[in-house]
């Protein structure tokens, strides 16, 4: 493969690459409303000769470019959308929206695509179909943008024989790619309970109904349903993000209500812990007076990626980095991913890239996170020489 696929083709336009991904970072919008995003994004692509449709699943587009007479399809996704989180990096690029930031690299992964497409478009080394798509509202967690772009004939409206993303991981060296066969990354569920008791004074609580004693009791319960419930075989995480009531000391509220994360690695165990965490929430609940009000939602599938799909990817990376700096066997992670839905429909895979040490913590979803501008050029050397090789 020539040289100029490899990641030093990229360094005389890093700083026009670092010049796009701090313009996104400066200018993060939340889910679905990704709309100056998609903006930029398609003026970018139709200024490189790309026909550019907007409007799948929302704010999502597709920038597609045919090269030579190959009937081969590729597709390569990146992810829009910010946090609704305020940002406190202190740089001088740091978000201009207030309550909202790029906290996850969502910045980096468009950038970092959107050199691959430039370069791509101007040297043309390949025969087939591209199809760059860019997706909003990741980060919803249930009906998100990969869902609804599928959903909107994505892969029928632009056919693609495999699909692929890469998403930035923290802690790990910059640089350094990461992917696993089959399984990568958890089915990701949302509970929301509400215990409703009778409220009342904080003197007199034998004439109410503590709706707060019973959710106390659930928390606590509920950190056995994996321990007690889950084969020890079997990866599974219930966690308990907010437990919010009442306002005054003095005040025994009306209701509590409990938020929970549940991330598992099989059907079954999805199964089995929306089973064991309804009933615990309803019996215990029924058992200190109370009755409990929940709505469980199924959130992102399982992450699957395809062996033929992750052995191209670790060529490609092992060519670019050194055999060194590629891990193919990975271990699974619990977060989830809404590429998911993509891969339900396409065979592909999800690739993790090295960000770096994190600062004190500093990691993804959090105020003071910034992707790593090093990493332009790799990504975008990665997608370019992935697209050539596929598309030969």
């Amino acid at each position: 493969m020539s040289s100029l696929t490899q990641i030093d083709a990229f360094l005389p336009y890093e700083q026009e690459l670092v010049a796009i991904r701090r313009h996104l970072h400066q200018h993060p919008e939340l889910a679905f409303a990704e709309h100056a995003t998609a903006d930029y994004v398609a003026q970018s692509l139709s200024s490189w000769g790309y026909e550019v449709t907007r409007g799948i699943g929302g704010t999502g587009l597709v920038g597609t470019l045919r090269c030579g007479d190959g009937a081969k399809r590729l597709g390569l996704r990146a992810d829009m959308d910010a946090l609704p989180i305020q940002e406190q990096t202190g740089l001088d690029y740091a978000s201009v929206q207030p309550g909202c930031m790029h906290a996850c690299g969502h910045d980096g992964h468009m950038a970092m695509l959107l050199g691959a497409a430039k370069y791509l478009a101007r040297h043309r080394r390949f025969s087939g179909t591209l199809n760059l798509i860019f997706q909003p509202a990741e980060e919803r967690g249930f009906d998100s943008g990969g869902k609804a772009m599928v959903e909107d004939g994505l892969f029928e409206r632009f056919p693609c024989d495999a699909a692929y993303a890469i998403h930035n991981h923290p802690g790990e060296p910059q640089g350094n790619f990461m992917m696993r066969a089959g399984p990568f990354m958890a089915a990701g569920d949302r509970v929301f309970a509400t215990i409703v008791g009778v409220g009342g004074h904080a003197a007199r609580p034998h004439l109410a109904v503590d709706p707060l004693v019973a959710a106390a009791a659930i928390v606590t319960s509920l950190q056995t349903v994996v321990s007690r419930n889950v084969d020890p075989s079997e990866s599974a995480v219930v966690t308990v993000g907010r437990l919010q009531a009442g306002d005054a000391l003095n005040v025994i509220p009306q209701s509590a209500e409990i938020g929970i994360s549940v991330r598992s690695f099989s059907p079954a165990t999805r199964l089995l812990l929306k089973q064991r965490i309804q009933a615990l929430i309803t019996g215990i609940a029924e058992a200190h007076g109370a009755r409990a009000e929940i709505k469980y939602i199924e959130g992102y599938p399982m992450l699957v990626n395809d062996a033929a799909a992750v052995d191209l990817a670790g060529a490609v990376a092992t060519d670019l980095v050194g055999a060194e700096r590629v891990t193919m066997e990975f271990p699974q992670l619990m977060g989830s991913e809404d590429f998911a839905y993509m891969l339900q429909a396409c065979p592909g895979a999800l690739i993790r890239l090295g960000n770096g040490p994190t600062a004190n913590g500093r990691s993804l979803h959090n105020p003071q996170y910034d992707f790593n501008d090093r990493n332009l050029p790799y990504g975008a050397a990665f997608w370019s020489q992935l697209a050539e090789r596929f598309l030969a």
